[in-house]
């Protein structure tokens, strides 16, 4: 008994844990998702530049925050990473935060030495002006952020809608990665277009191309998807709402991918 628990005392300590955040303009945010990050071995934040309180709350709150020049998310993620001073690394926006359920799991995980996989995936619960959304596309979003980066990372060249993969084992814990990424309908707006385009011009880059069906069909099928097949109807008004936002995300990037291969400009230069 005595020999067993000093093995396990042993793996945890060969498996410490590194959280890793990237933010801009985050002060009203941050605060809660570093105090959710408490029992990790270390925080590192790796901050855009920001004009705000971000980087003074989160050296204020024990983190060790770099400064790098924001050049994509997936880019800026793997580098934050990278930064990290152990190999086990926990990855977050400043949006999100680890609740307690979760919480449990991934120091119950950490008490076996991370042995049962190489990634750890969990459902994401979102905030959507005032209600937790359960069902639709929105629920349960699982994403894969707890990794041993020797063995995996924020990999390929799409740097919106980026996705760490892992080789090896993944598990699925339970809890929820609380999110709270909107503060404003304007804000989700201009948000969902600024990732059209991107989805757009990396889509085009990649010689994939838009066609009259899926201008008509896409956005259609993306509501439905969301609203009817996957319930999202019983999240009411709010689930409404979200569903016909994505689709207009959906309707948008296809439409730009539209203008790009015939030859049309997505943006305005400015003079």
């Amino acid at each position: 008994m005595a020999a067993a628990g000093a093995q396990a005392r042993a793996a945890q300590a060969s498996c410490q844990l590194s959280a890793c955040i990237i933010a801009f303009n985050e002060a009203d945010r941050i605060g809660d998702c570093l105090a959710s990050l408490a029992f990790c071995d270390e925080v590192v934040v790796v901050d855009s530049y920001s004009t705000d309180a971000t980087v003074e709350i989160a050296r204020a709150a024990g983190a060790r925050v770099l400064q790098r020049p924001f050049d994509g998310f997936r880019s800026q993620k793997q580098f934050a990473i990278e930064q990290a001073a152990h190999d086990w690394v926990l990855c977050l926006d400043a949006d999100e935060r680890v609740d307690e359920a979760l919480r449990a799991a991934i120091q119950a995980e950490q008490a076996t030495g991370f042995a049962a996989a190489a990634g750890y995936r969990f459902a994401r619960l979102s905030a959507y002006f005032g209600k937790f959304l359960r069902h639709g596309n929105a629920y349960p979003d699982r994403v894969l952020r707890l990794f041993d980066r020797r063995r995996g990372g924020w990999r390929g060249q799409r740097e919106v809608h980026e996705a760490a993969s892992v080789d090896g084992t993944v598990r699925t814990l339970p809890g929820d990665l609380i999110h709270y990424p909107y503060r404003s309908l304007e804000q989700q707006l201009a948000k969902t277009q600024r990732y059209a385009r991107m989805m757009a011009e990396h889509d085009y880059a990649r010689g994939k191309r838009a066609t009259l069906g899926k201008l008509v069909l896409a956005p259609a099928w993306r509501f439905w998807r969301g609203y009817v097949l996957r319930l999202g109807f019983l999240d009411g008004w709010h689930g409404l709402v979200y569903a016909y936002v994505r689709a207009n995300y959906v309707r948008q990037k296809t439409i730009m991918l539209w203008m790009l291969q015939n030859g049309q400009p997505v943006t305005t230069s400015e003079p």
